[in-house]
């Protein structure tokens, strides 16, 4: 793997454990969800709303590309 496919795999990583644990503590705070409801509910959210990222080579070296649900189309990072 390299340097970017790494980085987009932590950066999809963290995006991802960051909303699971948000949407798994809203929802069993002001949901009627119980025992494994909460973190399965918590897991398809965070699923869906999580940012995609992906490192893709291209004529101008590797680069890294960020897709999500809530701006349109895809976007470079640095």
């Amino acid at each position: 793997m390299t340097k970017l496919q790494v980085r987009a795999f932590l950066y999809q990583l963290g995006c991802f454990a960051i909303l699971f644990i948000a949407s798994r503590y809203v929802i069993a705070m002001y949901t009627g969800l119980t025992g494994l409801w909460i973190p399965m509910t918590a897991f398809i959210v965070a699923t869906l709303i999580s940012p995609k990222f992906q490192s893709v080579r291209t004529k101008d070296g590797e680069k890294l590309f960020m897709k999500w649900i809530f701006i349109k189309g895809i976007r470079e990072i640095g």
